[in-house]
């Protein structure tokens, strides 16, 4: 049966690079909006076995962006509708399922035997992410990032050969939860393609809000897909940290570079101070005197 499922991925990729997604074990940290998406996409891709960790359930505010979300699925844990979604696309699957999330008593066998990992952690769950990418490169394995800043779509991969996580984003030196928040959205998206789609008065780190649209989870998706496609069935070398990438849809602009120094460099720490100003700003329109 799974010759028929993905026989029309054959063309685009070679039958040969199918078999190598057939073996693959792909990991799946977070399945919320990008996530789900992920793990859809692989599947589709004919990818043959998961590991997925998600600690949340279904809600209301999950509909207009998260696969797996629907009125019947409210509720629900995400791992497990997200598991019975991929066998729903490919019964042979294997999945195995992470209902505490990522944490330091699971993260090894969350990511044994696997050969990537893709990050569908939630924006604010800096905490599982610094647990996650550093465990995942001390394994060597590549880790693909995509953020939906906006209606934009950004990319990055860390592992063998990347800048680390830590060392890219500057973590450590970040005094506040809020310093390394904003540390982290620099460096996801240094280009800044996204500010002008983005309403900062809606951004609230306090109570981890912020919007979020579906059509750059579709985006993330393609992107970050491809990246792993490529990745596994060795079709080119990985787009590694520091080098970026981000896409913007709305007014079709692209912008890569190599971002020396990482979020370290003079620009990207004068970026930091005028957000936190941005930021400052918006939390006194959200909460006037």
């Amino acid at each position: 049966m799974y010759s028929e499922l993905f026989s029309r991925n054959i063309g685009v990729i070679s039958q040969r690079e199918q078999d190598l997604l057939a073996q693959a074990r792909v990991a799946i940290a977070g399945l919320g909006g990008v996530g789900g998406a992920y793990a859809i996409t692989l599947a589709r891709l004919g990818v043959n076995e998961f590991h997925i960790a998600d600690m949340d359930i279904f809600n209301p505010v999950n509909m207009n962006r998260q696969y797996g979300a629907t009125l019947a699925n409210f509720g629900r844990k995400k791992t497990d509708v997200i598991k019975e979604m991929i066998l729903s696309i490919n019964p042979g699957a294997k999945v195995l399922t992470f209902d505490d999330g990522v944490t330091p008593a699971n993260v090894d066998a969350f990511l044994k035997d696997v050969h990537i990992v893709m990050d569908g952690l939630d924006f604010y769950a800096l905490d599982a992410r610094r647990l996650l990418f550093p465990a995942s490169e001390k394994k060597k394995l590549h880790v693909v990032t995509s953020g939906p800043l906006g209606m934009t779509t950004t990319l990055h991969v860390f592992g063998p050969g990347a800048m680390p996580f830590e060392k890219y984003f500057d973590l450590a030196r970040c005094a506040t939860p809020e310093e390394r928040l904003i540390a982290f959205s620099v460096g996801v998206g240094p280009a800044g393609l996204h500010l002008g789609h983005v309403d900062l008065s809606k951004v609230d780190f306090e109570n981890h809000r912020a919007p979020s649209i579906g059509t750059a989870i579709q985006l993330c998706a393609g992107l970050a897909c491809t990246e792993a496609l490529r990745i596994l069935i060795g079709r080119k070398s990985p787009f590694l940290a520091p080098r970026y990438f981000q896409f913007d849809p709305v007014k079709l602009r692209i912008r890569k570079g190599y971002l020396l120094w990482g979020n370290r460099h003079p620009l990207q720490r004068l970026k930091r101070w005028f957000v936190a100003r941005m930021l400052a700003r918006a939390r006194e329109v959200r909460n006037p005197l």
